[in-house]
């Protein structure tokens, strides 16, 4: 169980911004000096050094638009960081509304193989809360949007993507009970919701849905919260308000396809 995370007090600014770009880069695609500026909170100046370095480590490149774009040591197949790009747009208004009336913060989830990556995190202001993960990547199992999007999966699919050799040897170490994963999958289809009360990290509960596209589940909505502020009374209340915006969120994506 991973222990709930907070910013080291001696993180270096430069290299936590440098790492940041990398993941926009890789998650979403090509970014211009503002945008990125923007994003950061810094000038454009700083941006640019940073983009500058990045790309001369080839993490980064720029195209002939002068637009950065994932070097080649963060190359992703181009309808990846598209698809996801187009989803964090979409979700990124409904998820901020979703914050306001939850006070928590709120995550979108998108699934590769059997992890997840945080596509999306919009912060509470609340002092104690959990704070972004947003371009980080856990175990598909242990999180409520990884379970709602497994879920959506027929059982044999599942059985496969567990009894796969993984590609990482410490992967293996992670991975689930098969019989019990399933089991824990048939209650999540049932209820159509997933409740991950610190399975990932210590101290913290989240409660997760799946957002559909045209093809089926295309990420998980998920809200979480410290343990010690959760409320199993409001759950119901706090499911029908994930699905509400989920849905939303499913509208405006058929809008924009």
């Amino acid at each position: 169980m991973r222990e709930i995370k907070t910013p080291p007090a001696y993180v270096v600014t430069s290299v936590d911004h440098a790492l940041r770009i990398a993941v926009m880069l890789q998650m979403e695609g090509a970014l211009t000096v503002s945008e990125v500026a923007q994003r950061l909170g810094v000038a454009r100046s700083t941006a640019h050094r940073l983009l500058s370095t990045l790309v001369f480590r080839d993490f980064a490149e720029q195209d002939d638009r002068r637009r950065y774009r994932p070097g080649r040591v963060l190359a992703l197949a181009h309808h990846s960081y598209v698809e996801t790009s187009r989803l964090r747009t979409v979700a990124l208004p409904t998820m901020l509304e979703l914050m306001e009336v939850l006070g928590e913060t709120v995550n979108l989830t998108v699934r590769v193989g059997v992890s997840v990556r945080f596509a999306a995190s919009v912060e509470c202001a609340a002092a104690l809360r959990v704070t972004s993960r947003e371009g980080m990547a856990f175990p598909a199992h242990l999180t409520s949007g990884g379970m709602v999007l497994l879920a959506a999966l027929d059982p044999t699919e599942v059985h496969e993507l567990y009894t796969a050799a993984p590609a990482d040897p410490e992967e293996l170490a992670e991975r689930p009970d098969p019989t019990r994963l399933q089991g824990e999958l048939a209650k999540v289809r049932r209820a159509g919701f997933a409740l991950n009360s610190e399975r990932s990290e210590r101290g913290i509960v989240a409660v997760g849905v799946a957002v559909r596209g045209a093809d089926g589940p295309v990420a998980g909505l998920a809200v979480a919260m410290p343990s010690v502020r959760y409320d199993r009374h409001r759950l119901p209340w706090l499911v029908e308000r994930l699905r509400r915006a989920a849905a939303q969120i499913e509208g405006h994506l058929t809008e924009t396809s």
